[in-house]
């Protein structure tokens, strides 16, 4: 068990091993080839590719306006367009005053994890923390929903049962824990969710179309566990909690990791598509789910390959040009046209290059923070990962590669940034670009890519103006969603709060 609130982002961990930073490159003999060669066999290839991917100024607001379009036609209907803008039902955010004992259990992949967070109001603000992580057998990805929350349940019991030290609950209380259920739901209240489907490999019968806070709450009471759930909160809502949690002026929240994700504070009458529900702060959080966004992005033949090869052909379009998962595979098939066509690596193509997914996004990270005169670790990283033999000038034409990519990523995640600011400032003038705004940032993408992170924050800058960004700070907030899901269920809370 761990006393730190630090954990990997429910998005998708990313990062770069450290065993890839240092590596001896072998000996090996080069295929006989010039750099002239290199460069010339492969030179349209890049050309054609670099310009396909170009972000120009025009382009970026184009994507931003096109994102505020979509956001309003998903307000208005379901179905409205790619954005489904569901609905979180958080309506009151923490603000500080929360006092207390409280969980939160986040499911969202083959591990889960729990978090207790004893909390001390406005002048102590977060006392203790601490959390666990429990594997998921592989037999109850494909079990039935009661093995499942039984698990998990029992898990959360053996947690609870080693709750003490700074960490205690007011006399006549239930425990209560804030629920980050990153599965696809159809939420319906702040404490209940209809399951539309699993995903991320799990087929679980007897869940779809139930309630999985029932679910939850049933196999709590199994285990004699005496907890409710007071808030079901996806990751990125948990995120925007979190960060909102220790500055007022958080808006939005976008996780970049594996995958990726918004949401922001929308007022309850921009929302023409809800009926009957009332907020007394007139505001709740929407969940954009933006990956599904694709509107006007510039698109390679390598990024539509990739896509008609996917479990999803045809969606998740913004997901796939952006986000941690995707990055290394588009550059994968870059190369491995070059590689055939244009003999970038030799006369033969490297068989391991024509491997899906094996070039991931934290080599290309890694690679791109050599500074060395020879590239010593980029030859090493492709050597080892991709079986590749290559010299200076390839090497050099390979980060070309990594750069266009990361580029195009970072300055469409910012796009997109701007185009749910760009919404509600249109709102209400003066809410964004008149004061100060923060976006919260989580994932490993935005936290572990240098240049994917000053891609991103450049093309927020350029497309605003340098008036209107002064105002908007993009911050990262590790492990928000954690922290924020118990947060969120202290707000929620069906006890009175001794503020």
């Amino acid at each position: 068990m761990s006393t730190v609130t630090a954990g990997s982002p429910a998005a998708g961990s990313f990062c770069i091993p450290r065993s890839r930073r240092r590596i001896n490159m072998p000996r090996f003999t080069m295929t006989v080839r010039s750099s002239n060669a290199v460069s010339v066999g492969v030179a349209p290839i890049l050309t054609k590719f670099k310009h396909d991917c170009a972000t120009p100024l025009p382009l970026l607001r184009h994507v931003a306006d096109a994102m505020a379009t979509d956001m309003r036609a998903g307000l208005a209907v379901d179905g409205g367009s790619d954005l489904k803008m569901i609905l979180s039902y958080v309506d009151t955010l923490p603000t500080g005053n929360e006092r207390g004992l409280f969980y939160a259990l986040d499911l969202g992949g083959t591990n889960f994890r729990v978090l207790r967070v004893q909390l001390g109001g406005k002048e102590e603000r977060v006392i203790a923390t601490e959390f666990d992580q429990v594997s998921i057998p592989q037999e109850l990805m494909f079990g039935t929903s009661e093995e499942l929350f039984d698990f998990i349940a029992s898990g959360l019991a053996k947690f609870a049962e080693k709750e003490g030290g700074k960490f205690h609950l007011p006399p006549g209380r239930k425990r209560e824990i804030g629920f980050t259920f990153s599965f696809p739901v159809r939420q319906t209240s702040i404490d209940s969710g209809i399951l539309i489907k699993w995903t991320k490999g799990f087929a679980v019968s007897g869940t779809a179309g139930r309630d999985v806070v029932a679910c939850l709450n049933e196999a709590m009471d199994r285990q004699g566990l005496d907890m409710r759930v007071s808030a079901l909160v996806n990751d990125t809502v948990g995120t925007l909690a979190g960060a909102r949690y220790w500055d007022d002026d958080v808006m939005v929240a976008v996780i970049l990791g594996t995958g990726t994700n918004a949401c922001y504070v929308e007022r309850m009458d921009a929302i023409p598509k809800l009926q009957g529900h009332v907020s007394p702060s007139g505001r709740t959080i929407v969940n954009t789910e933006w990956g599904a966004f694709s509107n006007g992005l510039p698109l390679t033949v390598f990024d539509r390959d990739m896509d008609a090869a996917s479990i999803n052909p045809g969606e998740q379009i913004f997901e796939k040009t952006i986000s941690g998962m995707y990055l290394g595979e588009i550059v994968r098939r870059v190369l491995l046209k070059m590689a055939a066509e244009g003999s970038l690596f030799g006369e033969s193509v490297p068989e391991k290059l024509s491997t899906p997914f094996v070039l991931r996004t934290p080599d290309l990270s890694a690679m791109q923070q050599d500074t060395s005169d020879d590239l010593n670790a980029v030859g090493s990283i492709l050597y080892n990962i991709a079986g590749v033999e290559s010299n200076l000038s390839a090497r050099k034409i390979v980060l070309e590669v990594c750069d266009t990519i990361v580029m195009r990523g970072g300055r469409l995640a910012g796009a997109g940034i701007v185009g749910i600011l760009q919404k509600m400032e249109e709102d209400s003038t003066g809410l964004i670009f008149g004061k100060r705004t923060v976006v919260a940032m989580d994932g490993g993408l935005y936290e572990h890519y240098p240049q994917y992170k000053r891609y991103l924050k450049d093309a927020v800058k350029e497309i605003l103006g340098l008036e209107k960004s002064k105002n908007v700070v993009i911050e990262h907030t590790k492990d928000g969603s954690g922290i924020g899901a118990s947060l969120l269920a202290a707000s929620n809370s069906k006890y009175e709060h001794d503020f």
